[in-house]
């Protein structure tokens, strides 16, 4: 079996089950943080947005260097229609990037830096599951506390929640 055929149907769930936290998200909320070490929820919200676009850098790039600006023109989201229509953008351009690709293409090595220094090189399937999906769903378990601790009611993810039943 190719590799993007056990990929993509992950993928697809994965982005599926961020997208409905994400719509949790509560307006007037995005500076609150739960400990002044913490990012705040607006900016987790933004990280849960871009990372589906981390899939078409994986796959047309060979490496990224994490300590490039945003360009000048940048808005964050401030708002839970920013955030959802940033990340259904991103979530387009991400699986149009992936989809279709080769098992040649997904051992390709990836390889990412900061200040020039190489952090890690890896096929990029392994990215695609470490760096985009496994670190998609750490960020979205943070998320789905921080909502929590605001009383936002959490949907079912793999399974009922407390507030939830599927």
């Amino acid at each position: 079996m190719p590799l993007i055929d056990a990929l993509l149907p992950e993928f697809d769930r994965e982005m599926g089950l961020t997208r409905k936290l994400l719509d949790r998200v509560p307006d007037g909320q995005f500076d609150w943080r739960p400990h002044p070490t913490s990012v705040t929820l607006g900016r987790l919200a933004e990280h849960l947005a871009e990372m589906p676009l981390w899939a078409a850098t994986t796959m047309t790039q060979s490496a990224l260097e994490m300590t490039t600006p945003r360009p000048p023109d940048y808005q964050r989201p401030a708002t839970r229609t920013a955030v959802l229509a940033m990340f259904d953008t991103n979530l387009k351009n991400g699986r149009a990037n992936l989809a279709g690709k080769t098992d040649g293409e997904f051992m390709a090595p990836w390889t990412l830096k900061a200040g020039g220094k190489e952090v890690f090189t890896m096929p990029k399937v392994a990215v695609m599951r470490n760096f985009v999906l496994n670190h998609m769903v750490h960020h979205r378990g943070q998320f789905s506390v921080y909502l929590r601790m605001l009383g936002v009611k959490i949907p079912s993810i793999y399974g009922p929640s407390g507030d939830e039943q599927m």
